[in-house]
């Protein structure tokens, strides 16, 4: 085979990024926008030893979970992976890719539940960053087209909130013909959906009189923004947010409830993006904790206390470890503005600081781990278990790292009882995951 040769198959699974598996004399053809059981004409786009990539030309079968995506920018856009598919085969999608990384990275054989999703899968994410452009004096406004920085505009984005729409569509008219045009960079929005705060984030290159300008005007016309923050990043590389800021209108905060709780949300907090989904994720990890008011726990990876908090009502005691410092600084006036005296935050690297506490002698009944993409390190997995709690409860990002982990953590006496994914992000290939870890 070779590129631009058409070819006929029948696609017969997916990978984890939802692309369709088109077996071609049982070479595998990688091909965007099609469903398993679809048989199609492919034109090949790029071939290297062991596979290639192909577009459909023409669709010769549909599969019953095949819908029209509602998206009018879709298959130009980057953002989202799965909407040509029904929201159930999407579940499923997510259910099998958790299962097939615990059977072919962890080589483990257990069970997975069904993937937990939405009963409306739209209008969920309480962040969006949007890349600007300047074309002449005419603002550009959008999301990159997959793999490349051309920016695809929309008049709307289904996945973010209505008021994140009407304030991107604001700000693109707002900022035509204007001089630090060119000296804006990104735009961030953060709209905490269950309080209704907004904050808007404009990052540039440098000041100029027009952004105090814009960010009185955008409060004006937006009740529901509290704060305007400016931050300055003249990097060149892919880093959207710089250092250094300047709070122009509010705190520089915005509040957002997760249940009887209140958190604190900075330009640079790290907050769960599907706030409707959080409560449904943090919910069921600490079932798997099963706590009753006894335990001591240890939170690794605490970001600014969400989860821990979250948890301090039902345990003894909770310490959070975070080692980015504004993260536990954060994580501290929440547990204060939240009235909670049974939670403690240290700021340090994850492998250390488990190390220390198990140095010092603390023996929690159950450790809760949220690492980023990349998973847990070898020294972090070793103190976690060397401090002997009776659960682990693995909150997962990546099925694929989380695999790996839970195998480490099965050569240390730790057996995976649970698996539990949940959609947090609807029509993209994402899925976290929650993992019970009981000791042997």
């Amino acid at each position: 085979m070779k590129k631009n040769e058409k070819v006929q198959g029948i696609c017969v699974d997916y990978t984890n990024e939802g692309l369709g598996i088109v077996k071609v004399n049982q070479f595998p053809v990688f091909v965007k926008n099609i469903l398993v059981g679809e048989e199609a004409i492919i034109q090949l786009t790029k071939v290297t030893t062991h596979l290639a990539y192909g577009r459909v030309v023409e669709r010769l079968s549909n599969s019953a979970e095949r819908v029209e995506p509602e998206c009018t920018s879709y298959r130009l856009c980057g953002g989202c992976h799965l909407q040509h598919m029904s929201y159930p085969h999407q579940l499923q999608f997510k259910t099998n890719r958790v299962k097939n990384c615990f059977e072919r990275i962890a080589h483990l054989n257990v069970h997975v539940e069904d993937c937990l999703g939405m009963t409306v899968p739209w209008k969920y994410r309480n962040k969006v960053q949007i890349p600007v452009q300047n074309d002449n004096g005419r603002a550009v406004l959008g999301f990159y087209r997959s793999h490349s920085h051309d920016i695809v505009e929309y008049q709307e984005c289904l996945v973010q909130s209505d008021l994140q729409n009407q304030i991107t569509e604001y700000l693109r008219n707002e900022l035509n013909g204007k001089a630090s045009l060119q000296l804006l960079r990104h735009v961030l929005i953060k709209h905490a959906l269950c309080s209704n705060e907004a904050m808007a984030v404009l990052i540039v290159k440098k000041d100029h009189p027009d952004f105090m300008k814009i960010a009185r005007s955008l409060v004006e016309v937006f009740s529901e923004i509290k704060t305007v923050v400016l931050n300055f990043n003249d990097r060149n590389d892919n880093v959207i947010l710089g250092d250094r800021e300047k709070v122009l209108v509010g705190t520089g905060m915005i509040r957002e409830n997760l249940k009887d709780l209140s958190f604190g949300i900075s330009s640079k907090s790290f907050y769960q993006i599907n706030p409707y989904q959080t409560e449904v994720l943090y919910s069921k990890a600490l079932e798997f904790a099963q706590l009753t008011g006894q335990e001591e726990v240890v939170d690794v990876y605490c970001g600014t206390g969400t989860i821990g908090l979250f948890a301090s009502r039902s345990a003894k005691h909770v310490t959070g470890i975070e080692i980015v410092k504004e993260a536990v600084e954060d994580a501290k006036r929440n547990a204060e503005y939240n009235h909670i005296t049974n939670a403690d935050f240290i700021c340090s690297d994850a492998g250390a600081a488990t190390e220390t506490l198990l140095k010092q002698g603390i023996h929690p009944d159950v450790v809760i781990v949220d690492p980023p993409r990349k998973g847990l390190d070898q020294k972090t997995i070793e103190s976690c278990t060397g401090m002997n709690p009776d659960r682990i409860v693995y909150v997962s990002c990546d099925p694929a790292t989380c695999a790996r982990d839970c195998a480490i953590f099965e050569t240390l006496n730790y057996h995976v009882e649970k698996v539990q994914p949940v959609d947090m992000f609807p029509h993209t290939h994402h899925v976290e995951t929650v993992v019970l870890l009981q000791r042997k």
